[in-house]
């Protein structure tokens, strides 16, 4: 994986986590600026996608929509199976 690794489903998991706990609460997407100092494009990129956001902004959110970031990345996520680690495979 490179610098420039982007998991866009990902994402868009987390993004529409992100609209949909912000609809529940009645909450709009101005007074996620009011509440973060982020601007109002910024919060639109995130929310649509175009932005891969920071761990950082993502506690920000959370914040400003008042949960736990855990309630963000509460989605489905395919863990990969990956082969032995490199000391495991060691002399076998």
């Amino acid at each position: 994986m490179g610098s420039q690794y982007r998991d866009q489903d990902f994402i868009d998991k987390i993004r529409k986590r992100i609209i949909e706990i912000r609809k529940s609460k009645g909450i709009v997407q101005e007074d996620l600026v009011d509440r973060t100092g982020f601007n109002l494009k910024q919060i639109g990129n995130i929310e649509r996608g175009i932005s891969n956001t920071s761990i950082s902004n993502i506690a920000a959110i959370a914040k400003a929509l008042e949960v736990h970031p855990q309630e963000l990345l509460d989605f489905d996520f395919d863990i990969p199976k990956y082969p032995p680690l490199r000391k495991d495979r060691k002399g076998k």
